[in-house]
């Protein structure tokens, strides 16, 4: 399947909308998302999701069934989502991921094929859908590169990469495949954005991918809001400099809405039936994060957001 950027907007017309508001992903990749879309798109930040709280604004409360949720994939259908976790077993969509935009979906990815899984971030994709073009300077591309390791990804799993660089037409995949399998991108990360990144506070662990040249591990940000006020600004910031983009107002958290998170074995659901699992527990967001693994969230209601609780 080849992706065409036309059939997306066509499908989800609001990712090419003005004005949204939206909550992210309490990371890194979420971040950069947030600068992205609020430059290109004037969208405006109300809260933040770590798959276990919810940390939402009073303008976000009020516009709750409008909201948009960015580098997460949502049950409930009114949840408007872009992601690229992979949501189904054997290929079954559950219709609450009908608003979801998820590249494994659109390529009927499924655990069944883990391998062949969407291997970048969700500013990547964002960059390819708004034909952005990618920037020269190596330490803002490794920025670009550093959401979801996908440097990494590049140099572990050419293969893979190929190939979505090929379902993802009319983008120069090619430059930054080359950048990412350069001993230039392992200095640049060692020498200029790590240190910055350890600096302001935004590195909170590291992940099992080594680079080849270097054996770096990526490095990782994952945030609490309810005490990274200053490190959430200081990377929009970052963002802003090196990207030349406005960057958003940071929300004022006005609640927090706590759920459960687990993490139970595939084969456990395969036994049981996914949507039975999804029913009986309630389920409001889940990933297939590996092919032994399934990771969900509840807020205790199958049936309704627990923005409306």
């Amino acid at each position: 399947m080849i992706f065409n950027q036309k059939y997306i907007f066509h499908q989800y017309p609001w990712l090419k909308e003005n004005n949204h508001k939206f909550i992210i992903s309490a990371d890194y990749d979420g971040l950069i998302c947030a600068g992205f879309l609020h430059h290109y798109l004037n969208w405006q930040l109300v809260g933040y999701y770590d798959f276990e709280n919810i940390w939402i604004s009073n303008d976000g409360l009020k516009h709750k069934s409008e909201l948009i949720w960015v580098d997460l994939n949502i049950l409930p259908s009114q949840g408007r989502a872009i992601g690229g976790h992979i949501i189904t077993l054997d290929g079954n969509i559950p219709k609450g991921f009908d608003s979801s935009c998820n590249p494994n979906i659109l390529a009927g990815i499924s655990a069944e094929q883990f391998e062949h899984k969407y291997p970048f971030s969700t500013i990547l994709f964002l960059f390819w859908l708004h034909e952005i073009i990618i920037p020269n300077n190596s330490l803002e591309k490794s920025m670009l590169l550093h959401a979801d390791a996908v440097w990494l990804k590049m140099q572990k799993y050419p293969n893979n990469i190929i190939n979505w660089a090929k379902k993802l037409s009319g983008f120069n995949w090619e430059y930054l495949f080359n950048f990412a399998n350069t001993k230039t991108i392992e200095e640049t990360v060692d020498q200029k954005l790590y240190p910055m990144l350890s600096h302001l506070g935004a590195v909170s662990g590291k992940s099992k991918l080594k680079s080849k040249h270097r054996k770096i591990h990526s490095k990782e940000y994952k945030f609490n809001p309810d005490w990274d006020e200053d490190v959430i600004l200081s990377l929009l910031n970052l963002f802003a400099f090196h990207f030349k983009w406005t960057p958003p107002k940071i929300p004022l958290i006005d609640k927090c809405i706590t759920g459960t998170r687990h993490k139970i074995p595939i084969n456990k659901i395969k036994s049981k039936n996914l949507a039975t699992i999804l029913r009986e527990q309630r389920v409001f967001s889940y990933a297939i994060p590996s092919p032994n693994y399934f990771n969900f969230t509840t807020f205790g209601s199958v049936r309704k957001s627990p923005l409306k609780q």
